[in-house]
């Protein structure tokens, strides 16, 4: 084949260190427009991002070149870096883990209403039932002790 032609699209959750509430409501509304340019500056594009104060979800397009490891290290690492240097001024991290799902184009529509509804989705269920329930659906075995 002469090109190449990919739709690489993954849907990813990582929670803060410690999973101290540490993303509030206003710090979405800026985080997530600059998790965009960082997506972007490796060559993706970011669907939408969402979460809650201790645990945000990305779904994004990425290159062929660039691996999920790669892409979710490079967007904790600055994000991480911009937030302790214009917003907290203090020592804000993310946890060390991730989970990343791949996404079907044509389930894209209901991970991005997922994604969406993290608020409402969250009244009826904890991080650690959803990431569960995540794993479980995507057929990755777990220990439970390592989840947050």
């Amino acid at each position: 084949m002469a090109g190449t032609f990919s739709n690489v699209v993954v849907h990813v959750v990582f929670s803060t260190k410690d999973r101290l509430p540490l993303v509030t409501e206003s710090t979405r509304g800026i985080l997530f427009p600059y998790v965009g340019g960082i997506v972007k500056q490796v060559g993706g594009s970011l669907i939408i991002a969402g979460g809650m104060t201790d645990h945000v979800h990305l779904l994004a397009r990425l290159p062929t070149g660039l691996s999920v490891a790669d892409a979710v290290r490079t967007v904790k690492a600055n994000s991480s870096k911009w937030i302790n240097e214009q917003i907290t001024r203090s020592k804000f991290g993310w946890q060390r883990g991730y989970g990343a799902f791949s996404v079907s184009h044509s389930d894209m529509p209901r991970v991005i209403e997922y994604i969406r509804n993290q608020e409402r989705h969250h009244r009826a269920r904890s991080f650690e039932e959803e990431l569960e329930i995540l794993l479980t659906r995507h057929g990755i075995e777990f220990d439970r002790r390592y989840l947050c």
